[in-house]
């Protein structure tokens, strides 16, 4: 019912932020909750950041808490991560996904999926 695009990524050297997006199409993410995920080539897709669309309420991984701040923009009905302090092991393809129930974890059902988008932080 709901599509999601990622943008934002790109090249950026350690040390430095990014802003990641992403933007729900064909439906409002009201009813959502809304995770980020990362998956660096050789490795298991691992959870970032996680919020829920009603409460607001988030989760961040050990590995990205304190650097990383997740948000929503109810307005545009998007979900942004703010990516501050990058290490080179930062380095992944990041996604954005969505879960009909709000739960925001790394266990929540998330069905809807982007296409994700490349985050490479050099050192």
């Amino acid at each position: 019912q709901v599509q999601l695009v990622e943008s934002g990524g790109g090249l950026v050297q350690a040390g430095g932020s990014l802003r990641l997006s992403c933007a729900a199409l064909g439906g409002t993410l009201s009813r959502y909750a809304v995770g980020w995920f990362r998956q660096a080539p050789g490795k298991e897709r691992e959870f970032a950041a996680g919020i829920s669309w009603s409460s607001g309420n988030t989760l961040y991984a050990d590995s990205v808490k304190g650097r990383f701040t997740i948000s929503r923009d109810i307005a545009k009905n998007t979900v942004s991560l703010q990516m501050n302090s990058l290490k080179p092991e930062d380095t992944a393809v990041y996604y954005c996904a969505a879960s009909p129930y709000d739960h925001y974890g790394p266990s929540a059902p998330y069905h809807h999926w982007g296409q994700g988008t490349q985050v490479t932080v050099s050192s």
